[in-house]
């Protein structure tokens, strides 16, 4: 690779419960000291992207008794200094290093594993140098910005051998799974619906040119991305970047993915994907945000079954957040921390010897530890990320277009509609490059 109505806090809360707690809520005792396995037994991790969520996913590989964090990086010098202190304050002794450039993380010969959480933008690239490399890996969600970033990056997992775990946790949930499990063995019937509600992104005002203050690397941060004036609103999560197409598609992916990942799992599509997509959306008509604040979209899949994906608005007759699996004989719901079903006798079911199991994993860091010693299939792999983000990529483009698009998942392309294939590709500021 060449160098190159939800209050805001409110919203952040609830976007936030249920996932990766935050790392300064992790007891030291809680995490134990990496002493007590020998180093040469410890998988060697390093962190590229330690904001809120970043620090999250890290505090869940500190807890890991086998996992030795030795560096840190961010383009924010005030993070990376205060992560890189709170990971030498979990060991005995100090050690963790600190990087502005992830080129330098990666290059270290000493580091097995990276954990990424960067800006959405930078994912694919950030992971790609890490496969190149030699390095397995933790990738948070949303994939990329494209299909054909994911596409460039799965064959570069397959190509290396690497092993890759995408930050899709809520495979990890046992409820998650065992309405997936409900649903694959027919004990709803045959399904015809999906509901997938999940939070939408917001607008925003036009927010003036500031000076770029001296904490950031503000071409680092930018990198692929097109050139923009800095404005601290654009760097920061709460009503930032999230929610800017230049470095991410919006919560039709960054929270949507969570719940299409579960639709693909309890439809057994995750390795393929809908033959029809259209819907419905809004965007905002000026200001910085330009993502879909609200949508309404339907997939249509090649076994019959619809997913109807949209933002939570109940009071507008939207799917609530969570997925539900709708068959002939009755229905499960499920989302963080909830699950129920019609008739309730559902919940009470066994999955027989002889039925669909799915991957058992309690623990998404824990799963990826445990496959790069045996070099087994992670629960959220590669082929099934793209999978996955696909789908919110083309609903998106949809959505934009304003048009019904037929889908071919085996090629992995719009069906005679060139406008719309040539969606599914994204420039890149020189001098990055796939």
């Amino acid at each position: 690779m060449s160098s190159g109505k939800l209050t805001r806090r409110s919203f952040i809360k609830e976007a936030m419960a249920g996932a990766i707690g935050f790392p300064y809520v992790v007891s030291s005792s809680a995490l134990g000291k990496a002493g007590s396995v020998a180093p040469s037994e410890r998988v060697v991790l390093g962190a590229i992207g330690v904001g809120p969520q970043g620090a999250g996913v890290l505090g869940q590989f500190l807890g890991q008794k086998d996992v030795q964090v030795v560096a840190v990086c961010d383009v924010k010098r005030p993070v990376r200094e205060k992560i890189q202190n709170w990971v030498n304050s979990h060991y005995d002794r100090g050690g963790c290093a600190a990087y502005n450039d992830f080129r330098e993380l990666i290059a270290r010969d000493d580091i097995d594993a990276v954990s990424i959480a960067s800006t959405d933008h930078w994912h694919v690239l950030h992971a790609l140098c890490a496969a190149r490399a030699g390095k397995d890996m933790y990738v948070e969600k949303p994939l990329g910005l494209s299909l054909q970033e994911g596409q460039v990056l799965r064959d570069a997992i397959q190509q290396y051998s690497r092993k890759f775990q995408f930050g899709t946790q809520q495979r990890s949930d046992g409820m998650f799974r065992f309405a997936c499990e409900l649903a694959l063995n027919g004990r709803i019937g045959k399904i015809h619906t999906i509901e997938v509600g999940t939070w939408g992104s917001h607008a925003s005002g036009t927010f003036p040119k500031m000076p770029v203050p001296n904490w950031i690397d503000y071409e680092m941060w930018l990198g692929p991305a097109p050139w923009a004036p800095y404005t601290e609103k654009r760097v920061i999560n709460d009503g930032g970047w999230w929610h800017i197409s230049d470095y991410a598609l919006g919560f039709i992916a960054g929270w949507g993915i969570h719940h299409v990942d579960i639709a693909q799992w309890g439809n057994g599509t995750e390795l393929t994907g809908p033959v029809e997509v259209e819907g419905v959306g809004v965007y905002p008509p000026d200001g910085m945000n330009d993502v879909a604040t609200d949508w309404d979209v339907n997939l249509k899949y090649a076994n019959g079954v619809t997913v109807h994906f949209t933002n939570t608005k109940p009071e507008q007759g939207r799917n609530p957040q969570g997925v539900k699996f709708e068959g002939t004989e009755g229905w499960v719901f499920v989302r963080r921390g909830f699950i129920d079903a019609h008739p309730k006798s559902l919940l009470q079911e066994v999955i027989g010897p002889n039925e669909i199991h799915l991957p058992v994993s309690n623990h998404h860091q824990r799963n990826l530890i445990d496959c790069i010693r045996t070099r087994n299939r992670t629960v959220a792999p590669i082929d099934v990320a793209v999978r996955s983000d696909t789908i919110c990529q083309i609903s998106d483009i949809a959505l934009r277009l304003g048009r019904k698009l037929k889908w071919d998942p085996d090629q992995e392309n719009f069906v005679g509609d060139a406008e719309a294939n040539r969606m599914l590709h994204r420039a890149m500021r020189s001098p990055w490059k796939l």
